[in-house]
């Protein structure tokens, strides 16, 4: 089975900068699926160096280990996919870098984009957001609950709300029809990382709203 085919069952994801193996090992442990090295300080060697941290991390919890915006490195990172915003070039791009059995992730913003990337054969997944306003993407609005539920209603690849979710607030997409959120600072930020998780997967595994693929 490649990588593309075990994205679908995916739950909740956690998107982080470089961070030892003993806080993903926690927040996997707590019910995180995916993990995303998202660290635009490092340079080439030292992102090369976190991966294997991330890498080992998810092998050892049976989760995707994904790498952000970087399919140059996906291979030498022993990523199992990259994720790629409107911003980062184009999916047959990235698809291009990374071979067939890899994954390629795309952020979106409106439907328009959503509609793009639910309609691209090179994209596997779809992060929908942000949400909420979040610091982690200073400068961009809000795409709002309606965008969520825009998507419960016309997305069919596997989709992600994204954008300042936590304990508090999620509820609030998964009223809407989401079944699977990216969090950073949700867990990132715990003092309990693992307990952050386990608290998230929970609503996630009993949802409010309605289904979605």
């Amino acid at each position: 089975m490649s990588a593309r085919d075990r994205i679908a069952p995916r739950r909740l994801y956690l998107v982080c900068d470089a961070r030892p193996r003993a806080f993903l090992e926690a927040a996997l442990r707590g019910g995180v699926d995916v993990i995303q090295l998202r660290d635009k300080t490092l340079g080439d060697s030292a992102l090369i160096q976190a991966a294997r941290d991330f890498r080992a991390a998810a092998e050892g919890a049976g989760a995707l280990f994904i790498l952000n915006d970087r399919p140059d490195l996906v291979a030498a990172c022993g990523a199992d996919g990259v994720h790629v915003g409107q911003d980062d070039g184009s999916a047959a791009a990235a698809r291009a870098a990374i071979g067939p059995d890899r994954i390629v992730g795309r952020s979106t913003h409106a439907p328009e984009q959503g509609a793009a990337a639910d309609a691209d054969p090179e994209v596997d997944y779809v992060a929908v957001g942000p949400v909420h306003a979040t610091p982690t993407k200073p400068g961009r609005p809000a795409a709002g609950l309606e965008y969520v539920a825009w998507a419960a209603a016309n997305v069919t690849k596997p989709w992600f709300a994204i954008g300042g979710l936590d304990a508090g607030n999620v509820d609030g997409v998964t009223a809407r029809g989401a079944r699977r959120i990216v969090v950073v600072r949700a867990i990132a930020d715990a003092p309990d990382p693992e307990a952050a998780a386990r608290m998230l997967r929970e609503r996630l595994e009993d949802p409010v709203g309605a289904a979605q693929p």
